[in-house]
């Protein structure tokens, strides 16, 4: 299992598109040596140092990846719903003290810094520092945190992204920002449900190679690579705590032939899991005349070509987190597309 810094940028609102400018230096964000999902790639957890973005402190650990080989597969969200795009974190006064006076630094002493992105980032600063709050609460540091706003980079571009759009705000120890999105159990709960890799299975036929017309094919997962896996989103900053893990467990097997001219067994063409977590029957001799739990006819031949089967797996998924907390999340799904040759029976005449 490896432990990845969340892929995400942190949002300081009040800074204008001017301060995008400064390029250089480094921005204060957690610079473990995490590795990415399924990688050896170091994870990216520097962030962007424009003066305006910094990387989330979400960290994801468990089965960020598939076990079998073949690659994963991102878990797709049944219906309208999905992750949150942007969320709000906490950050102590020191923290948050040092970005900004950083930030406002490096974009002064800049060469050739437009002077309306020195005014900017200047303004920003004194409404932390010696305006609307006094010295960023350094001397309350005991007794509360600066929340501020993050964007997932992989969603930069979606309106979803947008709404997270608030001017860092202070909080008391203890209490909850009422504000949507709220870094909570849950939220990181529903983060870790984007990170979730599922294994990219290609479901077992018989006959294995070639089928042929009217000839019921028998399709299965073995259980050993078809499992419930989870993934852990935990949260540690700004005197804040909090934990989720989001599980997805398999629950059916949805078979598409590739073509109008088959049939699926049973006919709704959703087989589901069995007691053992397998799905369908594997193929042994002697069941030749009977009908496969899981499987498909074919009815004309592919001729030259193949047909794409569709298996798409749905997976239900749950989640539990700090404080008892935990519920279910929308089902999930994703399917492998596989070439099946469909030849005619051959006869012969005497």
């Amino acid at each position: 299992m490896h432990s990845v810094t969340s892929r995400t940028t942190l949002l300081l609102a009040g800074m204008t598109a001017a301060v995008l400018a400064v390029t250089s230096g480094s921005a204060f964000a957690s610079r473990g040596d995490g590795r990415t999902q399924g990688g050896d790639r170091a994870a990216e957890t520097s962030g962007n140092r424009s003066g305006k973005y910094l990387t989330s402190v979400v960290r994801f650990t468990g089965s960020t990846v598939g076990s079998s080989g073949g690659g994963s597969r991102q878990v797709t969200p049944v219906g309208d719903w999905s992750p949150p795009a942007c969320w709000y974190e906490p950050r102590t006064a020191q923290e948050f003290s040092k970005y900004v006076e950083d930030s406002y630094t490096e974009t002064i002493n800049t060469p050739g810094q437009h002077s309306y992105a020195k005014a900017s980032v200047g303004q920003f600063r004194n409404r932390y520092k010696d305006g609307t709050y006094k010295n960023y609460n350094l001397d309350k540091a005991d007794e509360g945190s600066w929340w501020v706003a993050v964007r997932d980079e992989d969603r930069w571009m979606d309106p979803e992204a947008q709404v997270c759009d608030r001017d860092p705000f202070w909080v008391e120890t203890g209490d909850t920002p009422e504000v949507p999105n709220a870094v909570t159990p849950q939220v990181l709960a529903e983060l870790a449900y984007n990170r979730i890799k599922l294994p990219s299975t290609e479901v077992s036929l018989a006959p294995e190679a070639a089928t042929k017309v009217n000839l019921p094919t028998w399709a299965w997962l073995d259980k050993a690579t078809f499992k419930e896996v989870s993934v852990t989103a935990s949260l540690a900053a700004g005197g804040v705590n909090i934990q989720a893990t989001t599980t997805a467990k398999p629950v059916s097997l949805k078979l598409q032939p590739g073509t109008e001219d088959a049939e699926t067994y049973p006919a709704s063409g959703e087989c589901v899991i069995n007691a053992d977590g397998s799905i369908g029957e594997p193929y042994a001799k002697g069941k030749a005349d009977q009908t496969p739990p899981c499987g498909l006819k074919y009815l004309r031949s592919s001729g030259n070509g193949t047909f794409k089967l569709q298996a798409t797996i749905t997976w239900d998924i749950a989640w539990t987190g700090t404080g008892g907390t935990g519920g279910d999340l929308p089902n999930g799904t994703f399917g492998n597309e596989q070439a099946v040759t469909v030849q005619e029976i051959q006869s012969v005449n005497r």
